[in-house]
């Protein structure tokens, strides 16, 4: 077996502080187990412990997705055993050949899925679960707007809403990406014209909710994007961290609701990643959500795929090779 290694940060910045270590893994204690890891997910959120933008104790190992197989069992394990193809999308420590989790955050995949789908739509899969799910009750004929639709999460997202009967306006930020977005109606280009396109969609009245993953940039025209009491789901960063809020915005855009979800406290519980885990991989089973992999870059190139990302020149799902 070659010698277990990672990629970490030293200290916050750029890529290029995204530098490859040796390092023992050590055995799993007491409801742990140790996985031999095969494919990784490359999420934004990494980039954000990358810059600092979270807050991490350094060194930090990043990257919170990856699948495999499990090549140990700690004490008082009795659901997992070695062998076992597993896909783990919390803590971090995910950009190495080799990782111990405890085993309450470990998730078996079905057989037909492999790795790299797993590691490429886990963590995206499930945010797009709880997103469509559990943020609010949407019902069949609803509207919806999408931000960054051709992404990781929001191309599960739009499959999701639609097979839900919801009516989803895609956003992206180009022509090119827009087209590979099977939605109800699919737009591009700048933020400041959004707001009167969907109104124009929408009869005037705005849609019911935003998923808006992308942040500063986009926040105004999503709040008027909205219809009268309606939701605004701010879930991400892309562009930078959202302003100071003005509770009066909310109030003259027409008593507008907004929630600042993240997926980990959907997934609290072992019940609950087992409940979201299992919903995904339905959708996965019928075909409503596929892996859509647009890059594969090796683990010990993960700068240039931050690079790509942050750059938004990547579609879909990257996955990051051992």
């Amino acid at each position: 077996m070659h010698r277990p290694w990672r990629m970490v940060v030293r200290c916050h910045g750029g890529p290029d502080v995204i530098v490859r270590e040796d390092f023992d893994p050590g055995q799993p204690a007491e409801g742990e187990v140790l996985i031999a890891q095969d494919a990784v997910g490359l999420n934004f959120i990494d980039t954000y412990y990358r810059s600092g933008l979270y807050p991490a104790p350094l060194p930090a190992a990043l990257g919170s997705e990856a699948a495999g197989r499990i090549v140990a069992v700690g004490p008082g394990v009795t659901n997992l055993s070695e062998g076992d193809h597993v896909v783990c999308v919390q803590g971090l420590g995910a950009y190495a050949t080799h990782r111990i989790v405890p085993a309450a955050q470990v998730v078996p995949i079905p057989d037909g899925i492999s790795s790299e789908d797993a590691a490429a739509t886990m963590l995206k899969g499930m945010t797009a679960c709880y997103l469509a799910e559990d943020c609010i009750g949407l019902r069949a004929g609803q509207v919806a707007l999408v931000h960054a639709a051709a992404g990781g999460v929001g191309s599960i997202l739009v499959p999701w809403l639609r097979d839900k009967g919801v009516t989803v306006i895609a956003h992206c930020g180009s022509a090119d990406k827009a087209h590979t977005i099977d939605a109800d109606h699919s737009l591009h280009g700048p933020f400041d014209g959004l707001a009167m396109a969907v109104r124009n969609l929408t009869d005037g009245t705005g849609v019911d909710i935003v998923y808006d993953g992308v942040g500063k940039d986009s926040w105004s025209a999503s709040l008027a994007s909205l219809k009268r009491r309606g939701l605004m789901v701010s879930f991400g960063n892309a562009s930078g961290a959202v302003p100071p809020v003005n509770l009066l915005d909310l109030s003259r855009g027409g008593s507008l609701y907004v929630t600042r979800p993240t997926l980990f406290d959907y997934i609290a519980t072992a019940p609950e990643l087992q409940h979201t885990a299992a919903r995904l991989f339905d959708r996965m089973q019928r075909g409503v959500v596929k892996a859509r992999i647009g890059q594969r870059y090796g683990l010990d190139d993960a700068a240039n795929a931050h690079r790509a990302l942050e750059a938004r020149q990547t579609t879909g799902a990257t996955v990051l090779i051992p």
